[in-house]
């Protein structure tokens, strides 16, 4: 496609980047002898490695470029050792000191891929490590610390990893993995930045006997100070149910993607060695690394879609150490850094940015890259059904990027025209609307299910005479009136909850949002709560184990059960509605906004309050009717001011959202 038409790229790497990871460390030829660096037995000389970390003449900080290059001998010597070993002779020597960390199995398979010398291997064995690596010293960082650090570099330069490994062993990561000043391999790497050829063999191989080094120090440690490392366990991934809307990939999508791939412009050439990787993963069913591979490969394309469009070309190469990366933050974010609008996202339109964003960024959807890049997955037990969307949404990107003529031949195949006409038709499934949305259906149907509860005949006359008072009343009739206003402002079809024309990104829609999925979890709450105590109390009556008191209560459980049925019903068609005309909230000013938000804030805080009245400790189930009076009356008298969204939208409601 014309957009990306221009010069070859050779690197995505700055001059000094480049320079740091690709010539730096090959300046000093001389020999380093392996035995001054590691023993027979695999323990590793920790001295002669920190010897070669340079520091500034204040003595404050990293030399990293010195560093870089003195230790490139050492990382030479310890290479050509590993490449030396059998694999049996590699596990005898060092499986053993691999076992701190939460994946010891990986490192059997950076070996095979050091040996393979194939360069793609090689760097999504760096990858793997690097995750892993992190995962496994916030492990130990918790043996001292309360809060582990969300970022490597901040995890690298606590106090607390110090205590454990030592300040000198610490700079020593640094230098690898921990800072944009040094070789950064980490970032450069899970960002999409370095080419295979990029990245020399031998710092994945220092990277290996480093982490054995760590092993061997944390051993000591916690024979002196008699504590246990535990592991965290790893995450499960959240939403991925909703998330999966392409079929499985078979093998003819697979060969298209092989064909498109050579003729995309989305992809840079210098990177077209992870893509084809990441297929071969896929066919071996290593499903993890084939999902690493294309997440940092459409970061790197998407990134050059972003460079070209916003007329920023520097942005598509690593930052240097004083600035910021342009990562799939910026790339997806809707405005520059300058305040001018981002034209990725109308370029790429809603359907792939609402894809992006809901496997990337939403807080409620799966983050993928983010919990791999931290290590916080089990790669064996990484899913098929997720890679197969990230496959499929990486062909329709790719089509976009080749010419009309070879398009209208791939559309031709029915396979290919069903993943494009499923990615057209996308919409957000983690988008905080999306997540609002099911938990008003799955709440309205759980207190659907309350008609449904038994009640014990013998019992009704009873729990019929003590609603018939004021107050109950007076609530039954508020619930009227409030119902016949809101069904004013029904859509015609009586479909409350479709979608809406965009999906709001408004701070303070957002801000409003959060206030109504916790009245909605708050209903589902009671409902739950309600269900089970209605269900013990009748089993209980049946076996004939009630006593007077439980059996007066029974009663005014059932009493206020039939209260709240229509009143939790009536919150959530006010909720359902509010949110159909959730723009209109924009329109507010800023003291109309704080009364609109101290009126939802007050749905939550009666809705709060239910849920304790109703649990199995409180069972105040006479004091819930005075309280949804009070919470009614309050509605009542907000919606009659005209100032809720319904009344508000200036648009027509004939706009449906379910």
């Amino acid at each position: 496609m014309e957009v990306l038409i221009g010069d070859p790229i050779t690197t995505c790497l700055s001059p000094s980047v480049y320079d740091i990871i690709c010539n730096l460390g090959f300046q000093l030829r001389e020999n380093c002898d392996i035995n001054s660096i590691v023993t027979q037995n695999g323990e590793v000389c920790w001295k002669t490695i920190t010897d070669c970390v340079s520091y500034t003449e204040s003595e404050q900080g990293l030399d990293y470029w010195g560093s870089v290059r003195l230790l490139g001998p050492v990382c030479e010597a310890v290479h050509s050792h590993f490449l030396s070993l059998t694999k049996g002779q590699f596990e005898i020597r060092y499986a053993p000191w691999f076992q701190w960390t939460s994946f010891p199995e990986l490192f059997p398979e950076i070996f095979d891929a050091l040996e393979s010398l194939q360069s793609p291997a090689i760097s999504l064995s760096l990858m793997k490590l690097t995750s892993c690596l992190e995962r496994a010293l916030g492990d130990v960082f918790l043996l001292i610390g309360k809060e582990c650090p969300f970022l490597l570099r901040d995890l690298l330069s606590s106090e607390e990893l110090a205590q454990v490994f030592s300040q000198s062993v610490m700079n020593v990561l640094k230098v690898f993995v921990g800072s944009p000043c040094g070789l950064n391999l980490r970032n450069v790497l899970w960002h999409g930045f370095a080419s295979p050829e990029e990245i020399p063999p031998k710092y994945c191989s220092m990277m290996i006997l480093l982490t054995a080094g760590l092993g061997q120090l944390l051993k000591s440690y916690l024979q002196n100070t008699k504590l246990t490392l535990a592991h965290r366990s790893f995450i499960s991934l959240t939403n991925l149910e909703d998330l999966i809307v392409f079929p499985d990939v078979t093998y003819e999508v697979l060969s298209v993607l092989e064909e498109v791939m050579m003729k995309s412009a989305f992809i840079l050439k210098i990177m077209l060695p992870y893509w084809e990787v990441a297929l071969v993963k896929f066919k071996s069913h290593r499903f993890a690394d084939c999902a690493i591979l294309l997440l940092t490969q459409l970061e790197t394309g998407l990134r050059n879609v972003f460079a070209t469009l916003n007329r920023c070309p520097k942005r598509l190469l690593t930052a240097e150490s004083t600035a910021l990366y342009t990562t799939f933050d910026q790339i997806l974010a809707k405005h520059l850094n300058d305040g001018k609008i981002n034209q990725l996202p109308l370029f790429l339109g809603e359907p792939a940015m609402e894809f992006l964003w809901d496997f990337l960024n939403h807080q409620e959807g799966p983050r993928i890259r983010d919990h791999l890049s931290h290590g916080e997955i089990n790669l064996h037990e990484f899913s098929k059904e997720t890679t197969n969307q990230l496959l499929a949404f990486s062909l329709v990107l790719l089509l976009r990027f080749v010419d009309d003529c070879l398009l209208s031949v791939f559309k031709e195949k029915s396979a290919v025209e069903l993943l494009i006409s499923l990615a057209e038709g996308y919409s957000s499934r983690c988008h905080p609307v999306f997540q609002l949305k099911k938990q008003v259906l799955s709440c309205e149907e759980s207190i659907r299910v309350w008609a449904l509860l038994p009640f014990p005949e013998e019992l009704t006359r009873q729990a019929v005479r003590l609603e018939d008072n004021s107050e109950t009343n007076a609530c039954h009739s508020l619930i009227t009136k409030m119902t016949d206003e809101l069904y004013h402002h029904m859509p015609e079809n009586r479909c409350v909850l479709k979608d809406l024309d965009r999906l709001p990104t408004e701070t303070i829609v957002l801000e409003v949002l959060v206030v109504l999925r916790s009245i909605s979890e708050q209903c589902r709450r009671v409902s739950s709560q309600v269900t089970v105590a209605s269900e013990l109390r009748h089993r209980q009556w049946v076996e004939r184990t009630l006593r007077s008191r439980q059996r007066q209560n029974y009663l005014r459980m059932w009493s206020s059960i039939r209260l709240l049925s229509p009143v939790l019903s009536l919150i959530l068609l006010l909720i359902a509605l509010e949110l159909v005309n959730i723009h209109a909230v924009c329109g507010k000013n800023a003291h109309e906004y704080q009364q609109y938000l101290k009126f939802v804030k007050s749905i939550l805080q009666y809705t709060e309050n239910l849920v304790a009245y109703t649990s199995y400790e409180k069972n105040k189930w006479n004091e819930t009717i005075n309280l949804t009076h009070t919470a009614l009356l309050k509605m009542w008298t907000f919606s009659e001011k005209k100032q809720m969204l319904i009344h508000l939208a200036k648009k027509s409601t004939s706009k449906v959202l379910l």
